[in-house]
């Protein structure tokens, strides 16, 4: 059960007025992290979990809950470094947010369905081997 099942299942449960007796208590499931959500998001796309870990290491926020932003002073944002003076237009006609774990995920698959790796290129050194590595590792499983 995701975690949007369980939050729903809580509140029917509250509403209605708590569990009958036959009903069993179940057990909310762990959350997950960024990482494992990324890895589920784009489990048939190994090379782009890879780019998550090496323009990021999985992270769409710092340590003080601000989107992560590139130290260069670029205007790269969040998980997958999205160029926002380069394709916040974009996202926003496409409804996407970069600024959020999903709009970021969303817009880095939507740039990856139309471009490829290309727009990830400057971090290739980081991520090609290991996209490699993970698509070998899911082949002979």
């Amino acid at each position: 059960m995701n975690f949007t099942a369980s939050i729903a299942l809580a509140l029917a449960t509250v509403l209605s007025g708590g569990m009958s007796a036959a009903q069993s208590p179940q057990i909310m499931p762990q959350v997950q992290t960024v990482q494992e959500y990324v890895q589920e998001y784009f489990a048939n796309e190994p090379v782009m979990v890879a780019i998550a870990g090496c323009e990021s290491q999985f992270r769409q926020y710092d340590a003080n809950g601000n989107v992560l932003h590139n130290t260069a002073g670029s205007s790269a944002v969040g998980l997958f470094q999205i160029m926002d003076s380069v394709h916040s237009e974009a996202a926003a006609d496409l409804g996407i947010d970069i600024y959020t774990t999903q709009g970021n995920m969303a817009y880095a698959q939507y740039l990856y369905q139309t471009r490829g790796t290309a727009p990830w290129s400057a971090s290739k050194a980081c991520w090609g081997k290991q996209a490699i590595n993970k698509t070998v590792a899911v082949a002979t499983k």
